[in-house]
């Protein structure tokens, strides 16, 4: 097997060990506001609401911001197990990506017949998000920049020019490199309007602040155990704090188990780890240009991400997706300096010219992946209550498409998007232990040795794209 280009161009220990000598293990963009971000109540006693929102990230906040919105005589409620985007949404890369279905090739290879449809739908979701957060005056750092995809190793090179989004110019390793300063990077194509940075934790503390101010009930620290109900009967959500009573319930839980046991099998949770440098000099931020400011990644199985932010820090993520024996949520998992090690070796082999750049934060985040690696909808109890989740890591822009499913459904509008076969295919199923753990140390162990071997995949992997199961971070 050849090496990658991250085995043959290692940084020396050094340079890694003192990049990370400092560095403190939590979510940068979290730590960014926590002097100023808004807190609100738990729940306290019973409530009789219309609407109950159970989750507090992108998909929580839109929907229960477009159902106050659509019938602001209804009561609302949204409802978290802890703060306002603290999981997910609050600690992911940044990226808001047009897509909803986890990129074009995702949607060619199950819906070859709606990826026109999807990659219009995904344009227009995108520009709705934007056009909300002016109107709205959303503080969230939001940059409509465009994206940059990689090719660190020739075989990648071919595989480049292939979309057929209209919006998509390829680039050859010179026209890359002008872009973004890397001796690693050997083309690329590049979407100037694709993607758009925000600062994660911000946005979701917008979303609630105005949430709030439409007349929202927003209660944190308020986690719900069971969910009750019938076709027939208003849904119970019960907590330790008190029970709300809806008409109408959205779950919007991500990774977390779902209240419907039907779907408890459908996501598992992959751990994603991350790196933010300190900000950069002026001379250093030069010596990598990054003058159009894109949502940078690659084209390897095993990919990393990376953005500027606002101070002009960089972050550097992925590669590492790491699930657990058990499927279990810890926060010890977050450490794990291999991971993070690992990170760093390869920023510096893609960006030699920072060696002696400090990282602040290292963090993870764990992301609900599902087998077909986008959003899937779900239902009960005769549409009382609807549910989504398994966004793969390439939620941030999805989850406001979603929302407008969510809502449609409940209104019983029949509209083009809840006529996707995309929202009315259900995904398969993740195993149970120990066939899951199994499984996807399988997954990993092939996409390391496609990335050695060319990109090919092997038996197992084109066995897998076959059925359309899959696994992805």
């Amino acid at each position: 097997m050849e090496p990658t280009i991250f085995e043959t161009h290692r940084p020396a220990a050094k340079i890694i060990d003192d990049s990370l000598r400092d560095t403190k293990l939590s979510c940068f963009w979290i730590d960014d506001i926590a002097d100023s971000v808004a807190r609100y109540p738990e729940l306290d006693g019973d409530k009789r609401v219309d609407d109950a929102v159970v989750g507090g990230g992108y998909a929580g906040l839109w929907t229960a911001i477009k159902l106050k919105t659509e019938h602001p005589e209804r009561r609302v409620v949204l409802i978290e197990a802890q703060r306002i985007g603290w999981a997910a949404s609050g600690r992911n890369g940044g990226f808001c990506e047009a897509s909803i279905s986890h990129g074009e090739p995702n949607a060619e290879a199950r819906w070859p017949e709606e990826t026109g449809t999807l990659r219009r739908l995904g344009y227009e979701n995108l520009d709705a998000i934007e056009k909300f957060i002016t109107e709205h005056e959303l503080d969230a750092d939001f940059e409509r920049n465009g994206a940059l995809s990689v090719a660190n190793e020739a075989y990648q090179v071919e595989w480049l020019g292939e979309s057929e989004d209209p919006h998509v110019v390829t680039l050859d390793a010179a026209g890359a490199q002008s872009r973004i300063n890397s001796p690693t990077f050997l083309g690329a194509d590049f979407s100037p309007s694709e993607n758009a940075n925000v600062h994660p934790a911000k946005l979701a503390a917008e979303l609630a602040r105005h949430a709030a101010e439409i007349g929202v009930e927003i209660h944190e620290h308020s986690p719900v155990t069971r969910l009750d109900g019938s076709a027939d009967v208003p849904i119970q959500l019960t907590t330790d704090r008190g029970t709300v009573t809806a008409e109408r319930v959205a779950l919007c839980t991500n990774v977390f188990p779902s209240l419907l046991k039907r779907y408890r099998f459908h996501t598992i949770p992959v751990y994603d780890y991350v790196l933010m440098t300190e900000p950069l000099t002026d001379e250093q931020l030069a010596s990598i240009g990054w003058e159009g400011r894109e949502g940078l990644s690659d084209l390897a199985n095993q990919f990393h991400y990376s953005r500027l932010t606002k101070d002009n820090r960089i972050l550097w993520g992925g590669y590492d997706a790491v699930y657990h024996t058990g499927g279990r949520i810890k926060r010890e998992y977050e450490d794990r300096m291999e991971s993070h090690r690992k990170l760093a070796s390869h920023f510096f082999t893609t960006f030699p010219q920072l060696a002696g750049v400090k990282f602040t934060h290292r963090w993870a985040g764990v992301i609900d992946s599902s087998t077909r690696f986008c959003a899937f909808f779900g239902q009960a109890h005769g549409g009382r209550v609807q549910y989504v989740a398994g966004f793969t890591g390439l939620g941030v822009g999805a989850t406001h498409f979603a929302a407008d499913v969510m809502v449609d459904r409940f209104e019983g509008r029949v509209t083009e998007r809840t006529e996707l076969k995309m929202v009315k295919d259900m995904p398969l199923p993740f195993p149970p232990e120990p066939a899951a753990s199994i499984g996807v140390n399988l997954f990993r162990w092939s996409f390391d040795r496609a990335d050695h071997n060319g990109g090919k995949r092997n038996l197992f992997l084109k066995t897998m794209d076959a059925v359309g199961f899959g696994f992805d971070s």
